[in-house]
């Protein structure tokens, strides 16, 4: 620092606005000032926009199939023999449903819908249980 003025010699920074975003192009104040600038506005009418027409529209095949179906339909329930199979291969093991459904690695409520026969019976399940009970549940009907 002997004597003379000290010289900065910066570069000018330009700091630029980012490209408006899509939403930001649909924003109306975007769209006026585009069109006071005579920019050219593009509009796009998207397929069935704002119309909630597809989930609405025609009943759907299953639906139909459903409406026309006369017989009344139930999901396949665990047949009795299961049922006391299960239980009967769960007490001679001096097991709980829980301590069951944790060999298994499955909720307790699971065993004890089966045992109440309210499941829909499920092959990967039931095989589970064959194997910690030890008992065959299947191929005896």
């Amino acid at each position: 620092m002997s004597g003379g003025h000290i010289a900065q010699d910066w570069e000018p920074v330009v700091i630029r606005k980012k490209a408006p975003t899509s939403a930001a192009r649909k924003d109306e104040k975007a769209v006026n000032a585009a069109r006071r600038a005579g920019a050219e506005i593009e509009t796009v009418r998207k397929a069935a926009a704002g119309s909630n027409k597809a989930a609405s529209s025609s009943t759907s095949l299953n639906t139909r199939k459903l409406d026309e179906e006369t017989e009344n339909l139930t999901h396949e329930k665990v047949p009795s023999e299961l049922k006391k199979a299960i239980m009967q291969g769960r007490t001679d093991k001096k097991l709980t449903q829980a301590q069951l459904a944790q060999m298994i690695n499955e909720k307790p409520q699971i065993i004890q819908e089966y045992e109440s026969g309210k499941a829909i019976p499920n092959q990967q399940i039931i095989t589970k249980l064959e194997r910690a009970l030890g008992v065959k549940l299947r191929g005896k009907k």
